[in-house]
């Protein structure tokens, strides 16, 4: 595996391990001291004090719940698919402690998120409901939250930013491997034409589209960006539309926010390059090879779901509301992982492909392709982003294309407005709830 150019404190991951001594009607549970994802230590709480059926004050284990309420399907998606194999290796790490369920294809079937959270509850005993679209999380758990204090409410952002107390907001800095991506694919493009087939126009997506498009003229400042909306974040016989009319305009590399494989499907099918979205689709899911996916990222929502268990563990019960993870942001794992053997730290996103990280994600089909300079590049962007000292948006500008979403009391901004200048940094806030627009010099394909 690639070297990250980070040097790290080693971490360690310590078990919660519960040792139970009857005696009479009381339970004695030994306690851990700590638990530790990645550097930060957090002093957990793996007990909780109950009344026992005869009246007396018991200890018993404490355990970690996750009812998923996803939007989607698990099978055939990079996103529902990927958070349920994230709480899969949860369960894998922390055996003792951390459990889930899952109630699936809750916005596509029409299903009331409220309804689905209340049965996760009532059912299989979750004290953290986590809504995977926003779909699934506004208004419902806006709505129920106050009603459960001792339950955690996770909403992922599409562009709202509602939360409070414990219903509480997350996002992966993803927009971080996709301006890597942007490198690859501009220096990978023979015909300067880049396609991205769009889900819904949402914030979520403009952030998308921007650190990609940075990463392209970075590479290359002759290639142009093309994107065609698809409206819905799963809808495979329009992704392939959208797809096919990208390719029919000239792109040689296309890459999708939606989540079926219908966009890859295409690729295969016209022999251009893909870009891959959310997870490591070649080893993860087998639905191509690298003779066609060019790059791809892997999102490690364990990372994520990791820092809200251990919070609801150490008993927080104002725990901090928005959380913007990113390349920075890792937990810790033993070298005898079955998903990346010999690494010990896994990043809450990196580029990933095949199974390989870094630079050696580059599909060794396409890396001849590529300059030296744009892989090397690569590999330096990379390193700064996992040591947090260079973020796209930080270092760029950010020009409004005039083209955009009006939210409440953020008018998209008009053309040639520079939103942001090159060298301040961003908000956590605007990038999640406020980078409405297109980027200037993105096309928009109608």
């Amino acid at each position: 595996m690639e070297e990250s150019g980070i040097t790290v404190a080693l971490a360690v991951i310590i078990a919660v391990v519960v040792t139970a001594v009857v005696v009479g009607a009381a339970v004695y549970v030994a306690k851990p001291a700590e638990v530790v994802a990645g550097e930060v230590t957090k002093t957990v709480t793996s007990t909780v004090t109950v009344t026992s059926p005869g009246g007396g004050v018991v200890e018993v284990p404490k355990k970690v719940t996750m009812g998923f309420v996803m939007g989607g399907f698990v099978e055939g998606s990079t996103w529902d698919g990927r958070y349920k194999m994230a709480a899969e290796r949860l369960k894998w790490l922390y055996p003792d402690w951390y459990d889930f369920a899952y109630d699936d294809g809750v916005v596509l079937q029409g299903i009331d998120p409220i309804s689905s959270a209340k049965d996760l509850m009532s059912i299989h005993g979750a004290n953290i409901i986590v809504g995977s679209w926003e779909g699934c999380v506004v208004p419902a758990f806006g709505q129920i939250h106050n009603d459960y204090p001792n339950v955690y409410f996770l909403g992922n952002i599409g562009s709202d930013l509602s939360r409070g107390g414990n219903y509480m907001r997350f996002f992966p800095r993803q927009y971080q491997a996709m301006y890597l991506e942007g490198l690859v694919a501009g220096a990978l493009t023979k015909t300067n034409k880049v396609g991205i087939a769009v889900g819904p126009a949402c914030v979520q997506n403009y952030r998308r589209m921007a650190a990609f498009y940075l990463g392209i003229k970075d590479a290359n400042p002759n290639a142009t960006l093309y994107i065609k909306y698809v409206g819905e974040w799963y809808a495979p016989t329009v992704e392939r539309d959208v797809s096919i009319a990208l390719a029919d305009l000239g792109c040689d590399i296309l890459t999708n926010y939606t989540d079926s494989t219908a966009p890859v499907q295409v690729c295969e099918e016209k022999g251009i390059w893909y870009v891959g979205k959310d997870s490591d689709i070649v080893a993860l899911y087998g639905w191509s090879t690298i003779d066609t996916v060019a790059v791809s990222f892997d999102t490690r929502w364990e990372v994520i779901w990791d820092h809200f268990a251990k919070e609801y563990l150490a008993g927080v019960k104002a725990p901090q509301d928005l959380v913007f993870l990113g390349m920075d942001d890792h937990i810790a794992i033993p070298a005898n992982n079955p998903w990346l053997p010999g690494e010990t730290l896994l990043p809450t996103v990196d580029l990933q492909n095949n199974n390989k990280i870094g630079v050696e994600a580059i599909s060794p089909k396409a890396l001849p392709h590529i300059s030296s300079d744009i892989v090397d590049l690569v590999k330096l962007r990379r390193s700064q982003m996992l040591a947090g000292v260079w973020d796209p948006f930080t270092e760029h500008e950010l020009v409004s294309g005039g083209v955009g979403v009006e939210l409440p009391g953020v008018p998209v901004p008009a053309k040639g407005t520079v939103v942001k200048p090159a060298g301040e940094v961003p908000s956590d806030e605007f990038l999640l709830g406020k980078l409405n627009f297109q980027l200037d010099g993105i096309v928009l394909v109608e």
